[in-house]
């Protein structure tokens, strides 16, 4: 039986939203705001919501809180305990999960519309009555520590991480949302309850909703199931930070067969008025898959990578372009050189009208096949949300895509990147010696 409804879930989950340009704007009778696409295509609903918080909010010292009350807000609440709280999930083909990323902590909760009342319920008992009970602590906080421990020989997790302290020194977007083999066993069950009294409140509560469901109905369940959260977060200043200025290397010795490149510098923010040239230019770059420079020049031409990405990162205080490839250990040096010379030649030529042609019509015609189902399209109206974007950014989108101009592409990948790149290498090359980290980031 619970074989079949989580197939039955899972198949409606996947069938296409056709209401992608229907979002309206709810308020609920107590206030409670939320995007709201409804759709009777499928009898499912898929809700997307975040706090403001994440990471950024754990304590000096103490990175992986809030990835830990992620890990046990399900671990039993209200009356029940762990074992029966997710017995009831699974009995009703409930999905419901937590995330703490850089800046927000988020939520996802999806479900059959038959279940939906106690679907928002047992999501209620989560953010208002978590137990955080001393056995289910130290069981998830075990998990955490063991997945932290497989990090440490990972060549790809201890690049990010070198790449995230090139970036960010001292500020508090250098530090992993799962915390440090250090960190993570010195979390107390206190550390835990004030993370969740002072992040998860109204304030800052954005809520997307796509599915069967009336607008009066999910008013009254959006204010059972975050009525009765506090008013106000507590949130500590996050000052705004410039990512450090390239050129600059960092080298992790660590034997494996393969070394791993992370590569990246300061990026452009989401409200920035060059952000979709920017982001139209770094699909040509390296967003573009197989039609990428990158991955034409590191994997077709020299054979030196499998594959090879490179993408725009935005967040509340700062933004990045990042990117990552492997390779063959006696030829680290060489893809760092091709990558550092293609990525160069393009912060000085800018990329061809034939280019900048298909990186629109592809970012035009992919939008739509992007938002295909009704979890894609809810956390899309979430993501526009945090990023502050209007409610009919989606039907604006094309047009603005449409609106870079070739001088726009030329100016905007100078900007990005004319001062070349931060690298961080983890691997046997013997090429990639470090070069000395000169100033930290200055916060703003």
């Amino acid at each position: 039986m619970i074989g079949g409804a989580c197939t039955a879930l899972l198949t409606l989950t996947s069938a296409p939203s056709q209401a992608a340009a229907k979002i309206q704007r709810l308020v609920s009778p107590g206030g409670i705001e939320a995007w709201f696409v409804q759709d009777a295509t499928v009898p499912l609903i898929a809700m997307e919501y975040a706090f403001s918080g994440g990471a950024s909010q754990d304590p000096p010292g103490k990175p992986g809180v809030g990835n830990l009350v992620a890990d046990l807000l399900d671990e039993g609440s209200g009356d029940l305990d762990s074992k029966t709280y997710h017995e009831r999930l699974e009995r009703r083909a409930i999905e419901l999960s937590f995330q703490s990323n850089r800046d927000q902590f988020r939520g996802s909760l999806r479900m059959l519309k038959d279940n939906k009342d106690e679907a928002y319920d047992l999501l209620r008992m989560a953010l208002t009555s978590p137990h955080f009970e001393p056995k289910d602590v130290e069981r998830i906080r075990a998990q955490v520590i063991a997945n932290l421990r497989r990090e440490s020989t990972n060549p790809s997790s201890l690049a990010g991480r070198k790449f995230l302290e090139l970036a960010f020194g001292d500020h508090p977007y250098a530090r992993t949302a799962t915390g440090t083999l250090d960190s993570v066993p010195t979390i107390q069950i206190p550390d835990l309850k004030d993370y969740t009294r002072r992040i998860i409140a109204k304030d800052t509560l954005r809520v997307a909703v796509v599915g069967d469901v009336d607008p009066d109905t999910l008013g009254k369940l959006l204010d059972k199931t975050f009525g009765g959260l506090p008013a106000k977060a507590e949130l500590t200043p996050v000052p705004d930070v410039v990512a450090t200025r390239p050129p600059q290397r960092a080298f992790v010795p660590l034997d494996v067969p393969q070394t791993v490149v992370t590569f990246g510098g300061p990026g452009i923010a989401r409200h920035d008025p060059d952000f979709m040239a920017a982001y139209v230019v770094n699909h040509i770059l390296g967003g573009g898959g197989l039609s990428s420079r990158l991955y034409k020049e590191v994997r077709e031409k020299r054979g030196l990578a499998y594959s090879i990405y490179e993408a725009l990162v935005w967040m509340d205080h700062s933004s990045l372009f990042i990117g990552n490839t492997g390779t063959r250990a006696d030829r680290a040096g060489e893809t760092v050189d091709a990558i550092e010379a293609e990525v160069r030649r393009i912060a000085e030529e800018g990329p061809t009208q034939k280019e900048l042609d298909e990186a629109k019509s592809y970012l035009k015609g992919s939008q739509m096949l992007a938002l295909d189902t009704s979890s894609k399209l809810a956390q899309a109206m979430l993501q526009y949300q945090l990023d502050k974007l209007p409610i009919d950014y989606i039907e604006k989108r094309n047009a603005i895509v449409d609106a870079v101009t070739l001088d726009d592409a030329k100016r905007v990948a100078k900007k990005l990147w004319g001062n070349g790149l931060l690298t961080a290498i983890v691997g046997r090359a013997p090429q990639a010696a470090a070069q000395p980290v000169s100033a930290p980031p200055k916060a703003n």
